[in-house]
């Protein structure tokens, strides 16, 4: 993976409102901001092919950037993405600043694996994902691009919560720190496949009619 994703150039805009945002747009430019920290938000405008090919990445939108300020690097994380409805354009972008000793807020994407050596999937089951990303705090240092969840142990019709997650070091889960049972939310499920289902509900049905 290039290092030309997390570094992408930006330069500070002044012609500001949807006018001069329209304006960007069609010379192939993105409005974005810059908030956070004790600075003042800042208008940004970034090029429009750069920040489409970096938004392919999927560690574009956990990893920490560095946006290229006219010339002063600023580390940033990618807060919000707004996209044209149908059209492949990016129509506007948040970023917020990454501060050095202060913890960030942030959604992470989950990478299950083991799935195909999963004894209850080899069985006909269906591993059913409930969440693809979690929320975490942790320092910049320490922010993960993923987390993994290994499901090769897991049972039919187990179900991983968050809780059973084994966190990289110095992450934690926004959600258990809330301290209540109902936010260990289920992550992924092992369970029948629907063809196996019936099957088993016809075999069902069978055995009835037959006594």
């Amino acid at each position: 993976m290039s290092d030309a994703i997390f570094n992408l150039d930006a330069a500070v805009r002044t012609d500001l409102g949807k006018g001069a945002s329209r304006r960007l747009r069609h010379a192939d430019k993105v409005p974005a901001i810059l908030y956070g920290g004790e600075e003042a938000p800042v208008s940004l405008t970034l090029e429009h092919n750069k920040v489409l090919q970096a938004q392919e990445f999927e560690a574009f939108y956990s990893h920490v950037l560095t946006l290229n300020i006219d010339g002063k690097p600023v580390e940033a994380l990618l807060k919000d993405v707004q996209r044209h409805p149908y059209k492949p354009k990016i129509l506007h972008l948040d970023f917020q600043r990454v501060i050095a000793g202060q913890e960030v807020h942030t959604q992470v994407p989950l990478h299950f694996v083991n799935e195909n050596k999963n004894e209850a999937v080899k069985a006909g089951g269906v591993a059913e994902h409930h969440v693809n990303e979690i929320e975490i705090t942790c320092l910049p240092k320490d922010l993960p691009e993923f987390i993994e969840v290994d499901v090769a142990a897991v049972e039919m019709d187990q179900t991983v919560h968050l809780s059973d997650i084994k966190l990289p070091a110095g992450v934690a889960s926004v959600e258990l720190a809330k301290g209540d049972e109902n936010h260990d939310l289920a992550v992924v499920t092992i369970k029948p496949s629907r063809a196996a289902s019936a099957a088993d509900d016809e075999e069902g049905e069978e055995g009835a009619s037959e006594e």
